[in-house]
This record gives structure tokens, C-alpha cells and sequence, in this order.
């Protein structure tokens, strides 16, 4: 099964919602597909869908997914790797008046290139071999949130015991 969130954003997210139930329409995509689609206007005809489900529906559509697909929005994309996925994650874009400026496009490509633990799609185009190659594309990659947080916490660790070091020596001066 893929699932599809777009969040809660007010402005449409018709784009990548059409792309997706085309892609079920013409067998591209085999398998279900759930789509949550926010405040969009069009109405997937081949995807289940809702324009809203309740949380723990969420969380249990992110669980059971081979893949997950996502806007833009941060916890949109991290509660997949919470769980071990790499989403792919399609920002909205200004230009498409899907947002109101390009904000989820530069984060989720600052992300990608630093984390290297979620897949960027900018041009729609490109999703189609993305979904086709995931699981090749996925194969190296890192599907947790976890690493900065350990990174920061061990890196913070160090820090607090080099203060407490450094007034123990004060001390010891006086």
C-alpha cells in the first residue's frame, strides 16, 4: 500500500494528488493507495481517500505502507522515519499556489542533502520513476530521524562535562 498526506495547509495540494490517482488509473501504480487530501479541490476517482483522518489512523496508514508520500511539512515526513521509512516527499511550490512561498521546497531539500534519510521530488515528473525504483533507491539510505538527536545529545554530553571540568579546576585554583 502507498499513502499519500498532503497536511493541512489550507491552499490546495491538487498536483500531486491528481498525479498520483493517474498514475492508479493507468496501472502504474498496482497497488492501494490512500490519499489524504487536505483542502484540495480534486477528488481522486482510482485512491482511497479522505480529506482528513484522525491521527491514529495516520499513524497506522505510515506503519502498514511499502511507501509513504508527503508535502513538504516537516511532521508530515517525520513520523515516517519515526517508524524506519523513507518518505518521499513532494513540497508545495508557490508557483502552484500551493503555498505561499517556496519555504517547504528549500527545507526539504536542505534535509534530503544533509540527512540524506528522505527523497526530494521537485519536478512531479520525476515521481513516477521514483515510486517505480524506491525500494533500489532506498536500499543505502538512512530511514531514521534519530541521528542528529544522538549526534546533538552525545555532542551536548561533552559539552556540559568540559564546563563542569573546567569550574572543578577553578575551584581547585582558590
Amino acid at each position: 500500500m502507498i499513502f499519500v498526506t498532503v497536511g493541512t495547509h489550507e491552499q490546495q495540494f491538487n498536483r500531486l494528488i491528481e498525479y498520483i490517482d493517474n498514475l492508479k488509473r493507468d496501472n502504474v501504480i498496482t497497488e492501494d493507495v490512500v490519499i489524504q487530501t487536505g483542502f484540495s479541490t480534486y477528488e481522486p476517482q482510482y485512491c482511497e481517500w479522505s480529506k482528513l483522518y484522525p491521527y491514529r489512523q495516520m499513524i497506522k496508514y505510515v506503519e502498514e505502507a511499502r511507501l509513504v508520500i508527503t508535502h513538504g511539512g516537516p511532521s508530515s515526513f517525520i513520523m515516517p522515519l519515526q517508524v524506519g521509512k523513507i518518505p518521499i516527499v513532494v513540497p508545495r511550490q508557490f508557483k502552484f499556489d500551493e503555498h505561499v512561498n517556496d519555504h517547504q521546497l528549500e527545507f526539504a531539500k536542505a534535509v534530503a542533502e544533509r540527512q540524506h534519510n528522505i527523497i526530494t521530488i521537485e519536478n512531479i515528473d520525476d515521481l513516477k520513476d521514483t515510486i517505480l525504483n524506491y525500494d533500489e533507491i532506498i536500499k543505502d539510505m538512512n530511514a531514521s530521524s534519530e541521528g542528529n538527536n544522538a549526534a546533538f545529545n552525545a555532542r551536548f554530553s561533552e559539552l556540559v562535562d568540559e564546563l563542569f571540568e573546567s569550574k572543578n579546576k577553578k575551584r581547585r585554583k582558590v
